[in-house]
């Protein structure tokens, strides 16, 4: 299942190490897998919902630039000039994260686990997929099966 995650147009996944990528969407077809065997709707409905609330990378890069920001610009004027230093350059990333959609920000939120709002979108289809919300989705087979072509329908919608 090499493939089912592929994007030319997300500059997150093509600036990130293919292992960084690789490692998310193995974690993401463990999940999709494990939910799949058990076959509990409620366990699918209940960690959909927690992929509603999860945070997306942008979001991530977001909060963590503008706390560091805040941080230099409160610091700055009463302890050392250097703090503006630091928040300059956190403004600085997190502008260059808005323009080009990556930077080191991201390449750094992303070691730690923090996926693209895209990524988190497919596991969400592939989840509602198997809980039966869409037609695609085969009835015959095993889990793994449908597993498969919950990531593949996921990868189309």
């Amino acid at each position: 299942m090499e493939s089912w995650n592929q994007n030319p147009s997300d500059a997150v996944r093509t600036h990130s190490p293919d292992g960084m990528n690789r490692r998310i969407d193995e974690h993401v077809e463990r999940c999709v897998r494990h939910l799949a065997e058990s076959g509990d709707r409620r366990a699918i409905s209940d960690y959909l919902e927690r992929l509603e609330r999860a945070w997306d990378l942008n979001r991530v890069v977001t909060v963590a630039a503008s706390a560091v920001s805040l941080v230099g610009v409160a610091l700055a004027p009463r302890r050392r000039p250097g703090w503006a230093v630091v928040g300059g350059v956190a403004a600085g990333l997190l502008l260059q994260q808005g323009l080009f959609g990556f930077g080191p920000l991201a390449t750094l939120a992303r070691a730690f686990g923090a996926r693209t709002r895209r990524e988190i979108d497919l596991e969400k289809f592939a989840l509602k997929a198997l809980r039966g919300d869409f037609e695609r989705i085969p009835r015959e087979g095993g889990p793994l099966a449908r597993a498969n072509a919950a990531l593949v329908a996921a990868q189309g919608c």
